[in-house]
């Protein structure tokens, strides 16, 4: 899952972004609505963490625009104003939801963890193929009753496979979708981090390389 986080509170908008990360999000932070503006128009994002107080464009003008222009973006709406006016204001505007500060980080996550499973096409809590099992709520994998010991890359990686099993995942698209924007397009990051992934699967080896064209997960066994 990508996520943009959009905050003028530096501090917690660097904590809340570190703590997605350890989830095995892509995550991109800015710290005002022109750079939310800026990301959204070039990268795609499952969920958008929007503050509605940010200076420049505020997360209310963000939203907007994105409700015309990426409407497959989820929304979660950040404000310090908890009041039930401001929370029928915030969802009148189109957000999927509403959160307001401060607020527990254990939700916060149950939060985007929802809203990612809304995105298009709606995705199960839990994905299943081939012996593999993925929880992304619990952050755990398996395969054949065996707990995988993964990095947090490496389990991104398996989740964006798994999302797209039986399709062909390229390399610029797992940058895309498991790393965040700093990330350099021209290392060989995808490759190592599938090599060491497919060493942690066992065999039989159950992801595929298609020389020249990207990664998928082969059909099931038998």
């Amino acid at each position: 899952m990508r996520v943009l986080v959009a905050d003028d509170e530096r501090l917690l908008a660097d904590m809340v972004a570190t703590g997605l990360r350890q989830q095995s999000m892509a995550v991109d932070v800015c710290y005002d609505g022109d750079g939310a503006m800026e990301r959204l128009g070039v990268n795609r994002y499952d969920v958008a963490l929007l503050d509605r107080d940010m200076p420049g464009r505020s997360g209310d003008e963000v939203c907007r625009w994105l409700l015309q222009t990426r409407p497959a973006t989820r929304i979660l709406m950040l404000t310090a104003a908890g009041g039930i006016r401001d929370r029928v204001e915030g969802l009148g505007l189109g957000a999927d939801d509403y959160l307001t500060k401060p607020f527990a980080f254990a939700e916060l996550v149950a939060r985007v963890q929802a809203l990612g499973r809304r995105s298009s096409p709606a995705l199960p809590p839990i994905l299943e193929h081939a012996g593999l099992v993925l929880d992304a709520g619990r952050h755990v994998a398996s395969r054949d009753g065996r707990l995988l010991h993964l990095t947090n890359k490496e389990f991104a990686v398996l989740q964006v496979l798994l999302r797209r099993a039986g399709q062909v995942v390229s390399s610029e698209e797992l940058l895309e979708q498991a790393w965040d924007e700093h990330v350099d397009p021209f290392t060989h990051t995808v490759r190592v981090t599938v090599m060491t992934l497919r060493r942690k699967l066992g065999d039989p080896q159950v992801i595929e390389t298609l020389r020249g064209t990207g990664y998928r997960i082969g059909s099931e066994p038998g």
